[in-house]
């Protein structure tokens, strides 16, 4: 940080303050409004401690490659006019003998670093080129979608709003890491207007148009930086969509009979569909998806001579690359990406903040567990669209994100996005526990009554 940010952080915030307060007036529920109100000032404190954690205690892709690329972009075009067209261009067709640091250019090849470089560009045009205001910048987007992924949940239970508040606004992995210059702000905020919009078009039936300019924006930006979110979770929101619209069927019958056909069909269609863009895809391909999560712990076991290796692990399983070898280490891919670090794994700041939510995360998970039964927890998942889709979704994402990542220190970035859903989850089977609990309280409250009452004699 320079002299110069410590006046216009303050500035940037109370103008960032009266665009939201503008943004909260239209929210008639008093509850909703201070939701906002906190979150936002959350969403701010997390980004004035991501830019000192950036700035003093590590380095990391947001200073030594977006804030240097970007704000090189940004005085390129200050100098010569000419250079806005790279604003405009992918990161393959930039200049690399322009670049600011020679060991950068490789990653120009990449478009979603270059969409992030291109928007810190963008961004310096109306900070003065702070870093700092920056991030508050992409903090700020991050909260409008974590809001709009709040409005959501809260539409399906408004009595869970605390619960929706403590997964969505006040996680402290979540809040941290999308509160700065990253891929993972963008995403974060993508995914909440992408939820938010799917759901106002196709259930609410409302703002045609304003909702699908939304949806493909949030959809290119997340097919951009990280297709992979985009394909976990779209078959799982549409699928809750589709079930969603099933429960207005008035017949069980059918409604039982349709569900188990819809299933099938997105699940069918949404395998079609990945067949068909197997090259587009790349990668991320049904095909190469498992060789490609194979590559990546390669990569990751060879890192031993870098700053990060310390932070290297092993999952305790032999992955092959194939379909069935993933399969075989589900369950311990899955429980790395919700449950690790361990307290005696971190060796920085961030990843011990990680242990100890995954400890906690840990022992709620065991407390729902035991207070409805594992039968009444499955049997929730499969009989409730919104935990299907939050559960599957959640697991799903944790499963290659657990497999692919075995380093601690980019496993507590990558693994966010599923981490409200899969709270929300919990929170919902524990609710459902507490409705059942009390339910059979009242029937033996009831029978105690009709036991207890005198019986007349004629």
């Amino acid at each position: 940080m320079y002299v110069a940010d410590f006046f216009l952080v303050p500035v940037y915030i109370i103008i960032l303050y009266l665009f939201f307060k503008a943004k909260r007036k239209k929210y008639d529920n008093p509850l909703l409004r201070k939701y906002h109100l906190y979150g936002f000032w959350i969403k701010i404190f997390a980004s004035l401690l991501f830019i000192l954690y950036y700035s003093y205690l590590t380095i990391g892709d947001t200073t030594v490659l977006y804030q240097c690329e970007g704000n090189n972009l940004y005085h390129l075009i200050l100098k010569n006019s000419s250079n806005l067209k790279y604003l405009f261009k992918s990161g393959k067709d930039f200049d690399l003998s322009l670049v600011a640091n020679h060991y950068n250019k490789g990653y120009f090849r990449d478009e979603s670093n270059f969409m992030v470089i291109r928007l810190d560009a963008i961004f310096s045009f109306i900070s003065f080129g702070s870093y700092a205001v920056i991030n508050l910048f992409f903090a700020s987007l991050a909260f409008s979608g974590l809001w709009k992924l709040y409005l959501f949940f809260y539409e399906q239970y408004p009595k869970l709003h605390k619960q929706f508040a403590i997964s969505i606004l006040y996680f402290p992995s979540l809040v941290f890491w999308s509160s700065g210059l990253l891929k993972d702000s963008l995403c974060i905020a993508a995914l909440g207007w992408l939820t938010y919009s799917l759901y106002s078009l196709l259930v609410k039936k409302k703002s045609l148009i304003r909702n699908c300019i939304i949806i493909f924006i949030a959809g290119y930006f997340l097919g951009v930086l990280k297709i992979y979110i985009l394909l976990a979770y779209m078959p799982f929101f549409i699928l809750f969509l589709l079930l969603k619209n099933a429960q207005r069927i008035q017949f069980k019958f059918f409604r039982y009979l349709f569900v188990p056909v819809i299933i099938a069909l997105t699940v069918y269609s949404f395998t079609s569909f990945l067949s068909s863009y197997n090259s587009e895809l790349g990668g991320y391909a049904v095909e190469d998806l498992t060789s490609s999560i194979s590559h990546l712990n390669e990569v990751i076991e060879n890192r031993t001579g870098r700053e990060d290796a310390a932070s290297n692990f092993s999952l305790g399983e032999t992955f092959d690359g194939t379909f069935k070898g993933l399969i075989k280490i589900a369950p311990v891919a899955v429980a790395t990406t919700f449950f690790r670090p361990f307290i005696w794994e971190a060796h920085k700041i961030s990843q011990l903040m990680a242990a100890i939510e995954s400890l906690i995360l840990m022992f709620f998970t065991g407390y729902v567990l035991l207070k409805g039964g594992i039968f009444n927890f499955f049997k929730n998942i499969l009989t409730d669209p919104l935990i299907m889709y939050c559960f599957l979704f959640a697991v799903t994402f944790g499963l290659f994100i657990g497999a692919s990542t075995l380093n601690f220190g980019t496993l507590v970035r990558y693994k966010i996005p599923c981490l409200p859903f899969y709270t929300i989850a919990l929170f919902l089977i524990y609710e459902k526990a507490k409705e059942r609990s009390a339910k059979k309280q009242l029937e033996r409250e009831t029978e105690i009554k009709v036991i207890s009452l005198p019986v007349s004699v004629a």
